[in-house]
């Protein structure tokens, strides 16, 4: 089981994990929802060579999300129904730097480092576009849907059973995003399935060249952390080279080194109490 280090420190998610840590057992109403939707755990090949190769029936947008995302309806019978779909081209849009190809860098660092928490994703053409094909998970529902982040202000949270493997999954999505630069892990973009499975969309605007970390951090995972310390020049750039350019690889790991800072002052602050 990954051991989760307390630390000491807040965003509006950096609360959580604390409040969950420190809840006392009580009852909880999970979401109403029916199945899990973290499914492709044990088909990830077979399920992004059926995205590659799908043919799209059916493309719809969707009013949610300021990056605009598509819903693609696939043809029936497969693996899955249906992709978000995202043409977005590398570039400056409304004063962010976005691409598709950082929701398809994020998906394989996800796999390197063996979270599990984004759904398969691929590059795929449509009617001539080129973009990032992500697996649609359901059932799943935002915290945005759930009225804030579960456990949190009045909001149900996971069963007391499921606390602490919630409050690790909090733990480990706040160092991802730190990791990647990801400046926008809103509601909208944080999805929870009915087993308390913990569901990571929407990275277009990660992975640019700031050094600047979104989250602080109140736990560390030590696990994710020591897989991520490993993490270097030559093996991300075979991992991510594809979909992320020398600069960006080296941002990834200046702020991999400011994380350790962090992560080491504030050990050494939690030691001395």
């Amino acid at each position: 089981m990954a051991r989760v280090r307390h630390v000491g420190l807040t965003s509006v998610f950096s609360v959580l994990a604390l409040a969950l840590s420190l809840a006392p057992a009580r009852s909880q109403t999970a979401p109403p929802l029916t199945a899990v939707a973290r499914v492709w755990a044990d088909h990830v090949v077979e399920i992004e060579q059926y995205l590659k190769s799908a043919e799209v029936v059916g493309i719809e947008e969707l009013k949610v999300g300021v990056t605009k995302p598509r819903r693609a309806k696939l043809a029936p019978g497969g693996l899955c129904e249906a992709i978000a779909w995202k043409p977005i081209r590398p570039g400056r849009y409304s004063g962010f730097w976005e691409s598709y190809k950082s929701e398809i860098a994020a998906y394989e660092l996800d796999k390197l480092l063996g979270m599990g928490m984004i759904p398969p994703t691929v590059e795929k053409e449509v009617k001539g576009d080129t973009g990032a094909a992500v697996m649609w998970v359901s059932p799943v529902k935002s915290f945005k849907e759930l009225g804030g982040v579960p456990g949190l202000k009045g909001v149900s949270g996971p069963p007391p059973a499921q606390i602490a493997s919630w409050t690790r999954q909090i733990t480990v999505a706040k160092m991802f995003d730190n990791l990647v630069g990801n400046i926008d892990p809103n509601l909208g973009n944080w999805l929870v399935d009915p087993n308390w499975n913990l569901i990571l969309i929407d990275h277009t605007r990660a992975f640019t060249n700031s050094q600047a970390l979104y989250h602080q951090l109140v736990q560390v995972d030590d696990d994710l952390w020591a897989k991520m310390k490993a993490l270097d020049e030559a093996n991300l750039t075979t991992a991510l080279g594809a979909w992320l350019d020398g600069g960006q690889i080296k941002a990834l790991l200046q702020r991999r080194d400011k994380m350790q800072k962090a992560i080491d002052k504030l050990a050494q602050t939690s030691a001395q109490k």
